[in-house]
Parts: structure tokens; sequence; C-alpha cells
């Protein structure tokens, strides 16, 4: 029974929290990155929204709502993965204020997600110049963490944060590695307990974990790694890669030597996160929809349920857009790939 006294607390909860920290009581222990992963389970990105320039409804953007969430939610999804381009929102120069009203953007996503038990991932998504000059613009990058560290250090340890999208060009294991501990140092001032994600170098590719150092004494930290493999099936006819028009017609059929590709892989993933006890996150994982349906719903099941047998939560790339599971044009899942992430229940 309720004291006074503990209906008072919780009413100022209320009023001073946002709602979406109010969730459902758990046995989950969410100092546990290990126990955070299995939260993440089988989750979905959320691309071409936040994570553009400017915020569009067109062909390739679209504007990110709260009804989004309840149809990841009501499709089985665990969790989101929130690709955000903090790097257009920022002041140029110091103290490099992130936009308010693109930060209250952010928070409606977010709400909209814990709300729903859905556990979020945000992340510095797009960052195109600090690829090319890391060292100009780590002041920048690194402001823009305090900022988001400390607006959001009131949260669940169900949102959780990811130090930046694929560390590429100029930014190498060397230098990622050092970024990695300079990062980490500022948001655990404020968010000592909360989960951190994050990758390898050179893209998250997998080959980039043997390269990449994480301080041994920060122990609530998962894992990330993308995963498109093979290339030239997932990224046929995309406008971004060269001559991939070319590759149009791949097929992926499930031979053993196909399957035999990704099982080396992920076994390979495997035995790092064991050596370093470390969990593993599959962030991405996907393929054009210049593929054929039959390839991609046999590549994306398989990917999936080798994931889950190693012990790897995942967010599959992505909602809507070219590698859609969701046609925003319809409203609806686009259901082979939906049951190929989500198996329906039996």
């Amino acid at each position: 029974m309720f004291r006074p006294s503990t209906l008072l607390v919780i009413a100022l909860l209320v009023i001073i929290w946002p709602a979406s920290v109010l969730l459902a009581a758990t046995d989950v222990n969410l100092n546990d990155p290990f126990e955070v992963n299995k939260l993440i389970g089988r989750g979905v990105n959320i691309g071409n929204a936040l994570d553009r320039e400017v915020e569009l409804d067109d062909e390739w953007s679209f504007i990110v709502k709260d009804e989004h969430f309840q149809l990841i939610k009501d499709a089985g999804f665990n969790s989101v993965r929130l690709t955000v381009r903090w790097s257009t929102r920022t002041m140029d120069k110091p103290p490099y204020t992130i936009d308010p009203n693109f930060l209250k953007r952010v928070d409606l996503a977010v709400n909209s997600a814990l709300s729903r038990n859905l556990a979020i991932i945000i992340n510095y998504q797009n960052y195109f110049e600090f690829y090319k000059d890391p060292n100009g613009l780590k002041p920048k990058f690194l402001a823009t963490w305090e900022q988001l560290a400390e607006h959001y250090k009131g949260y669940p340890n169900t949102l959780i944060f990811e130090l930046l999208n694929e560390p590429q060009e100029k930014i190498g294991a060397g230098d990622w590695n050092a970024l990695i501990k300079e990062t980490l140092a500022i948001v655990r001032k404020t968010n000592p307990n909360r989960t951190i994600v994050i990758g390898p170098a050179s893209f998250n590719g997998i080959a980039g974990l043997r390269f990449l150092s994480l301080p041994e004494d920060d122990r609530n930290i998962i894992v990330t790694i993308h995963y498109y493999e093979p290339y030239h099936f997932t990224h046929q006819g995309t406008s971004w890669t060269k001559d991939s028009d070319d590759w149009i017609g791949t097929k992926w059929t499930g031979s053993d030597a196909e399957k035999l590709a990704i099982k080396k892989d992920f076994n390979a993933v495997a035995g790092w996160a064991r050596g370093h006890n470390r969990p593993v996150y599959l962030g991405e994982f996907g393929s054009n929809e210049k593929a054929d349906m039959d390839s991609r719903v046999l590549w994306t099941k398989y990917v999936a349920d080798e994931a889950v047998a190693h012990g790897f939560s995942f967010t599959y790339w992505q909602f809507t857009h070219n590698f859609m599971v969701y046609d925003r044009g319809s409203k609806t899942w686009v259901k082979p790939l939906l049951e190929a992430v989500i198996p329906p229940k039996q």
C-alpha cells in the first residue's frame, strides 16, 4: 500500500522527468552491457530522417513521428537505432551549441521509443567533414557529446549512446582508439552507468576489430559491427556506389559456400568477443531493393539467424527507403523481409 509520501514522490517524478523514464518495472540489470544487449534484441534502424541535412518528407527523406514507433513495436521489434546528423544542427564555433529545436525533435523520438519499452540507440551519423578533418573538428565533436550526455543523464539506461557511425577516411584505427578514450571520459562524467556502443574504424567492419582498443576499466560497452557481405549483392544498384549498376542481377541462393562465408565471418567476431569479454551488436545489415526479393529474404534471414545463434543483437537497415522493411507508400510492411528478421509466432 502506498503512503502519502510515496505518492508525492511519484507525482514529482512525473512532473520533473520525461514520461519515457517511467518504464515498466524490470528485473534486467541495466548496468550490465550483456543484459542491455539482450534488450536490443531484434531491432531496426530509422535512417533517412534525422540524419539528413534537413528534414523533408520526400523520396529520400521522411519526418519521423510517434506513430512510427508504434508500428515498430506492434511488428515485434525490441529496439530502434536512431541515426542522427548532429553536425548540421550544431554551431561551428564555440560553444558549439546544438540547435534546441532540433534536440526537441530527437527527444520526441527518444521518448516515443522508451514509452513503448523499445530500447533506443542514438548515434552521431553522417559527419562527413569529421572523417576528412578529425583534428580540426574534434572540439565540435567532443562538445556535442558533452551536451548530449548532460541532456540525457536522467534518462533510463535503455537509452544507449553510439559515439560515431563508421569511422573512416582520416580517422584510422590509432586515431579512433585515442578519440574513444577522450569521448568516453567526457560522457562518463555525467553518465557513469550508461551503456555505450563503439565499433571499429574502417566503417565498423569486421576486419577492424583486431585493431580496436577499448579501455579495460570500462566494461559497460557494447561492440558494434556492420555487415553487408557479399557487397556486390547487398549494394547492387545503389546510387552512391561506383559501378554498382553493373552488379544488378547478382543473386544470393543460400548455397553451402555462401552460408559458410557468413558463418566464418561471424565465428571470427564471436571469437574476438569471447577473448575480450564484450557483447556484440550487429548495428547494420541489409540489401538494396534492386536485388531480387527471394535473394534478399534468404540472405536477410540467414544473417539474422546467424547473429542470434552467436548471441549478437541486431538492428536491420532499414525501416524505410531503398533497403526498406516498411513501405511508406502503401503503409504496409514488406512481409517477406519482416518475417526474415522477426519470425512469425507459431
